[in-house]
């Protein structure tokens, strides 16, 4: 039985490809503390470390046939865990600014429903206080400032003059201005 310790990384390497499992052990008794020391310090995580490692011999098992090194099998573990480690490094960066985004849009739609009803609450404040008016006048002022029309021409609709338009029209303002106080109305009026 061979003594697998006394082979060098290239004589495992040539082992692996061609699927010697014990070649595979050894290369990872003699990489994977160091290498976990080294993805360690870099993450300061335990089960991340762990899993990256797990993940680059899983790797290495798995493209064994196809992978050729053009460096030093040492180099080229090492290298794979400073890249594994950037890659999750940059990951963590995509997952945080989703998670941002995604806080941020559930805040946007809490707010939303909010502004909804209080507009809605409003809306229908400004319709009590428009329908508590006397008929003729509620029909002016809707005229005037729902229908845009100018006083000239409602006046000539309700076959009266343009004095009891602007009259009942004023009328309208200063009731409305008292129900639903200044700041409303001159958000609306």
């Amino acid at each position: 039985m061979a003594n697998y310790r006394t082979y060098s990384d290239s004589e495992l390497y040539n082992l692996i490809q061609h699927g010697d499992n014990q070649a595979f052990a050894e290369i990872y008794q003699r990489y994977s503390p160091v290498l976990y020391r080294h993805a360690y310090q870099k993450l300061r995580n335990k089960e991340d470390a762990r899993d990256l490692i797990q993940e680059l011999f899983v790797h290495l098992w798995d493209k064994r046939a196809g992978l050729m090194l053009t460096t030093s099998l040492s180099s080229y573990l090492y290298a794979s865990v400073r890249n594994r480690i950037l890659n999750l490094f940059a990951h963590q960066q995509v997952r945080e600014k989703y998670l941002t985004s995604l806080s941020e849009f559930n805040e946007i739609d809490r707010i939303t429903p909010d502004h909804q009803v209080r507009e809605r609450e409003l809306r229908e404040q400004i319709e009590r206080a428009v329908n508590s008016l006397p008929s003729k006048m509620r029909a002016i002022f809707i005229l005037s400032r729902v229908e845009h029309l100018t006083q000239k021409e409602i006046a000539e609709r309700l076959e009266i003059s343009d004095q009891t338009v602007n009259k009942q029209v004023k009328n309208a303002l200063r009731i409305l201005r008292s129900k639903l106080g200044n700041f409303l109305f001159a958000l609306f009026f």
